[in-house]
């Protein structure tokens, strides 16, 4: 419960510096800043300015993601973080970047989004369908939990869906990391 009140206070923060910083000057109409929403961004947007997504936002470009994550949406992205990221056995990441490898990487962050927008306090245990096509399991037992992976930091909003934090990278049913090492 701390984590999800931490997170969201944090969430609220990055919510209002993003909303700060893309103020400009008084000589902005109105109509500017009219939105949180927009001003805001999309999740591309708000994952590239958070500071702790910056091997998402690569791996996102590299699989040729950003364009849809950009979109309508409204997605639900179980982001994980670069710590994360950092986490995955010595060369994985450095071969799922590979160009050869984009299929695979698209596969595994498409794994992590949901269609539609989840807060964390709507998080109901059980089987949900990602864009991926196969389903990750959420829990409330101990926290918001998926496929067993934390969540971190908790509704980070973007104007296109949320953003959940996670401390692990989800794999999709069949997708084996450890052969794109022995290529």
């Amino acid at each position: 419960m701390k984590k999800l009140r931490l997170g969201a206070i944090t969430a609220l923060t990055l919510a209002a510096a993003l909303t700060l910083s893309a103020c400009g000057s008084d000589s902005e109409t109105a109509t500017d800043s009219m939105t949180e929403e927009a001003s805001v961004g999309t999740i591309v947007d708000v994952a590239a300015g958070a500071g702790n997504f910056s091997t998402l936002v690569a791996a996102v470009t590299a699989a040729d993601l950003v364009e849809t994550l950009s979109g309508t949406g409204p997605f639900t992205v179980f982001a994980p973080t670069d710590e994360a990221f950092a986490a995955l056995p010595a060369g994985v990441l450095d071969a799922l970047l590979l160009p050869e490898n984009k299929a695979v990487l698209a596969q595994i962050l498409t794994y992590h989004v949901v269609s539609g927008t989840v807060m964390a306090a709507d998080v109901t245990d059980g089987d949900v369908a990602t864009v991926e096509g196969s389903n990750i399991k959420l829990s409330t037992a101990n926290g918001v939990t998926v496929n067993g992976a934390n969540v971190v930091t908790a509704d980070v909003m973007a104007s296109n869906g949320v953003i959940h934090a996670i401390d692990a990278v989800i794999l999709p049913p069949g997708v084996d990391v450890a052969k794109l090492l022995k290529k």
